[in-house]
């Protein structure tokens, strides 16, 4: 019995030791969420089916216990998701085929908070992003870029959040919020690798945009975008990493997007 518990110890003390050595893989610190929760109150385009949810069952069974099932609806493009590339440029990625590794990351923010407060047409420039590497260093290779208006305040208000809460075709050229202008997307694009862009607003064009050229511009490269994202206001401007997976819809153009932010503890 003695020999039996030295190893046990030993075997005990071992284990510590190697878990010890082996590296976190998430690193201590707070995590934020940056989806909005899918319901009736979630955004959507004007032209796009909104999220419905169906209740199959819900209560006791004949045997007595609880049980709930549903069935949900919705279009690919609406609340926190994911524009795949293949959304304005064929032949790229779609959906299932955007590697995992392009999804999450090293992210910072660039605010343009307050250009956006004097402007809800505002478009996003090269010298934003400038101006933000003047305070911070290069933007560098592998990067998630974070663009914070403001605008998330807004959601799920259709009416401050878009500029109109009306609905169908005719509601889109009265869109007005703010989005990244086309030329400084070729300026990302050509100049910095990074590996995906999301902002908090319903689109990366920005609302009264017909030609969606920054859409165009960032897919053709095959860098997707996160849109409607919640909760930018609670990241810094650097130091941070993103996870963000969406659902994965064979073929798909966009879907929903569960998307977290990690800020490390400071040492």
């Amino acid at each position: 019995m003695k020999a039996l518990s030295l190893l046990l110890s030993f075997a005990l003390v071992t284990g510590l030791a190697v878990a010890q050595r082996r590296p976190n893989i998430f690193p201590p610190g707070r995590i934020v969420d940056l989806s909005y929760p899918f319901d009736s109150a979630t955004v959507y385009w004007p032209t796009a089916q909104s999220f419905q949810l169906e209740k199959d069952f819900e209560g006791i069974t004949d045997k007595g216990y609880f049980y709930s099932a549903y069935k949900y609806s919705a279009a690919e493009h609406g609340g926190t998701h994911i524009d795949a590339p293949v959304h304005f440029a064929k032949g790229r990625n779609t959906v299932d085929e955007i590697p995992l590794e392009q999804l999450m990351g090293r992210a910072i923010v660039v605010d343009v908070t307050k250009q956006c407060e004097a402007n809800r047409d505002y478009l996003i420039t090269e010298d934003d992003f400038k101006n933000w590497e003047q305070r911070n260093g290069r933007i560098a290779t592998g990067t998630i870029v974070l663009l914070r208006t403001g605008f998330g305040k807004f959601y799920p208000d259709r009416k401050r959040y878009l500029g109109t809460n009306e609905r169908g075709a005719a509601a889109v050229a009265n869109l007005h919020f703010p989005g990244l202008r086309p030329d400084a997307a070729r300026w990302l694009t050509e100049n910095r690798k990074i590996k995906a862009i999301g902002l908090d607003t319903a689109s990366i064009d920005y609302g009264q945009s017909t030609l969606f050229e920054s859409h165009r511009t960032l897919f053709a490269r095959n860098i997707p975008a996160f849109e409607n994202l919640a909760n930018l206001d609670k990241l810094p401007e650097t130091g941070f990493f993103v996870i963000a997976l969406p659902m994965k819809i064979k073929g798909g153009s966009g879907g929903p997007l569960r998307t977290v932010a990690i800020i490390p503890d400071r040492k």
